[in-house]
């Protein structure tokens, strides 16, 4: 991805101002996504992959895949011995890139943020990449994810640091003093792209679902 493609359509992404215009951002952007974020070096996927191998045993099933895009994680979840995944996204034109792949059970168009169609206590695992960050989803995500996690799943997260700073920490503080979940894991901050230096960071998390 030329520097300036990836200023431009992560600009776009990241100065969203309602879940409409994110999701018309990615349905322009489906095509070319997986090819981009290669080039890019993106990093979150394997970050998120790596804590969530840490804490969820191979084979653990259903799992989900919130904000899956194109599916990057889901082809990689099915090579290390996840073989019952769901994915959820906002953007139709992203899941439709996600199905070609053949990797996930079902696929549901939803925002993360809002109700999500899914059963209290259905999914083992859940695990999210790149979508609790700016213009996309904040804090208002988090209790719908513990709905739908099982008690004693694991819920994996990146988190971009300013949300991390801006409330994001209090909050995992008031779940965990009200015994609603553990943090069992966090990187600290890192780049989420190389040259990304000097921007503000993420990190990813993993949580324990009580």
């Amino acid at each position: 991805m030329s520097a300036e493609n990836k200023t431009s359509r992560l600009g776009a992404v990241y100065n969203a101002e309602s879940s409409e215009e994110v999701s018309r951002v990615y349905d322009a952007w489906a095509e070319k996504y997986d090819e981009d974020m290669s080039l890019a070096g993106y990093r979150h996927p394997a970050v998120s992959l790596a804590i969530l191998s840490r804490h969820v045993p191979r084979g653990a099933k259903p799992l989900l895949d919130a904000g899956a895009g194109t599916g990057l994680i889901g082809e990689w979840l099915a090579i290390i011995g996840f073989e019952h995944v769901e994915a959820v996204d906002i953007s139709a034109g992203m899941l439709s890139v996600a199905g070609r792949k053949g990797i996930y059970k079902q696929l549901h168009q939803a925002a993360l943020g809002a109700r999500l169609p899914f059963s209290d206590n259905q999914f083992a695992a859940i695990i999210s990449a790149g979508v609790f960050t700016t213009g996309h989803v904040g804090v208002e995500g988090l209790d719908e994810l513990f709905r739908i996690c099982t008690p004693g799943g694991t819920i994996v997260l990146t988190v971009k640091d300013v949300l991390w700073q801006s409330g994001f920490s209090d909050r995992i503080k008031e779940l965990e003093s009200n015994g609603v979940c553990v943090l069992i894991d966090d990187t600290g901050p890192y780049v989420s792209m190389p040259g990304e230096q000097g921007t503000k960071p993420s990190r990813c998390i993993a949580l324990k679902v009580s």
